[in-house]
């Protein structure tokens, strides 16, 4: 598998990227925040994109060439300096496998933006705080912007939400207020193509299999993920044995020397470390902890002194996920130095975005939940965690993700649930086997508005006051819908018209 090379310093990137031609792998909205901040640096910028010409290219001070011609210039007599690859981009990419093949250095737009930071090319350096994981980064990085805000700090949310990193370092050029601190949402595909990058503050929410296609292994995506905690404070789950499992075992590798960050905070959803629990805290460099005591969100330092933080009642979303989510954003923020009262602030305004488990309807006692976003098993589980008197709608493509330990974990939770979609099958027989006492409803339409009409009228027929009717597929959606958005919206459309 093709990866980056650790090997360039901020200096050295800083140097390639204002006087040596660079090659932007992607014209999507990535590699145009690269494109905005190359051109801020007077670079020679090529993009490499089939869908883009000439003639509708989106930034006139870049040339555009098709994939072909990328892999025919960087294997010729005067190949590029550098190559920054947009997320999407496979490591078997046969450009970026030409590129590594001849010496060509590829990184990614997190890494180049962070370098370019790093070097001074845009005044001061900034705080950067990362977060991934499988689930819950888009929720805990709009958390954690909203924080700093509220503490009256200059941050906006960027990486796989919100601007792009290249951009943000450039809104001075643009004429607007400066950017202090960035907010990142990090994917796997960005980490791995980002060898050096060392934020202020990252955290790693939880590890579960996902985009196995892509990294060729779950231990190859779990040690892209891991690289957030590469950081000056790390921020840890205390209550996620994988991702307990993946610092073990870099810890223990040949050329880890040292620990990955430099001190450590820990979050939980209960007042347990869980995991942590008979971990060496002087060891790992553990600080302080952030913990949830009797419906408060409460920080404990070293010696035991505690700090009320926020209520975690009333969180949005609502639920053990979003508090989970609103404990890991406070312990960055407090690791950070953001006071407490702008911690509630910020949580006591918060709303989720659409289909991340928002509230899209109530009436006569019951809750509609959309999380269409829940597009995989690890994420439904989450979604309904904790909860009871759930109708639990599902279905679309599995992907070949089991559910097995899904609805074992959730089936005591459930009153019944409704199916669909091109494996609504596989759930079915799953439910009948694991929970056979819980009805099921099976919607066979392949119709998109007739399909979710059924789906919500069936669930209409199972609910009660006091019941929550929660969109929560654990598959992805392609199979009848435009995209998740889409499933959530006629969720949303078909529950309120009462059909």
């Amino acid at each position: 598998m093709t990866s980056a090379q650790s090997f360039l310093s901020p200096a050295e990137a800083l140097e390639i990227m204002r006087s040596r031609p660079v090659l932007v792998a992607g014209a999507g909205v990535a590699g145009r925040g690269v494109v905005s901040m190359l051109h801020e640096l007077g670079a020679e910028i090529t993009v490499a994109d089939d869908h883009v010409t000439a003639e509708n290219a989106p930034d006139p001070s870049a040339s555009y060439i098709t994939v072909e011609q990328a892999v025919r210039r960087v294997t010729g007599d005067e190949p590029p300096a550098l190559v920054i690859t947009s997320p999407g981009w496979r490591p078997d990419s046969p450009l970026l496998v030409s590129a590594h093949e001849f010496g060509v250095p590829v990184i990614g737009d997190i890494e180049a933006a962070w370098l370019a930071d790093q070097a001074g090319a845009f005044g001061p350096t900034r705080r950067w705080m990362a977060i991934t994981g499988t689930n819950g980064k888009t929720t805990t990085t709009a958390m954690l912007t909203a924080m700093f805000v509220a503490d009256g700090q200059a941050a906006v949310a960027v990486g796989n939400i919100g601007t792009p990193p290249g951009v943000a370092l450039t809104t001075e050029a643009a004429g607007n207020p400066r950017v202090d601190v960035l907010v990142a949402e990090v994917s796997s595909f960005q980490l791995h193509w980002a060898p050096s990058f060392r934020p202020d503050v990252g955290c790693l929410l939880n590890l579960a299999e996902d985009h196995l296609d892509w990294h060729g292994s779950f231990e190859n995506y779990a040690d892209d993920k891991a690289r957030v905690l590469r950081a000056g404070t790390a921020v840890i789950p205390a209550q996620e044995p994988e991702v307990w499992r993946t610092i073990e075992r870099l810890h223990r590798a040949p050329a880890q020397s040292s620990p990955l960050w430099d001190c450590a905070y820990a979050f939980s959803t209960t007042s347990e470390l869980g995991e942590m629990a008979s971990i060496d805290k002087k060891n790992i460099g553990l600080e302080n902890t952030v913990t949830v005591i009797d419906g408060w969100i409460v920080e404990s330092d070293a010696s035991g002194k505690q700090k009320v933080l926020a209520s975690a009642e009333g969180i949005s979303p609502p639920g053990p996920a979003g508090v989970a989510d609103a404990a890991a954003a406070a312990a960055m923020a407090r690791s950070a130095g953001v006071d407490a009262e702008s911690i509630a602030t910020a949580l006591k305004n918060f709303t989720v975005q659409a289909h991340r488990g928002q509230i899209v309807y109530s009436s006569e006692g019951i809750t509609w939940i959309d999380n269409s976003k829940a597009t995989n098993p690890h994420a439904a589980a989450a979604a309904l965690r904790g909860q009871s008197n759930v109708v639990w709608v599902a279905g679309g493509q599995l992907k070949g993700a089991s559910v097995t330990e899904l609805i074992e974990e959730v089936k005591d939770s459930l009153k019944a649930v409704v199916v669909l979609g091109v494996d609504r099958k596989v759930i079915a027989e799953a439910m009948d086997t694991i929970a056979p006492n819980v009805d099921v409803a099976v919607v066979d339409s392949t119709d998109p508005h007739e399909a979710m009409e059924r789906v919500v009228r069936a669930a209409r027929q199972y609910a009660d006051d006091g019941d929550s009717v929660i969109l929560a597929p654990a598959a992805a959606s392609l199979d009848m819908y435009t995209g998740m958005s889409q499933r959530g919206d006629l969720f949303a459309e078909y529950a309120m018209k009462g059909n």
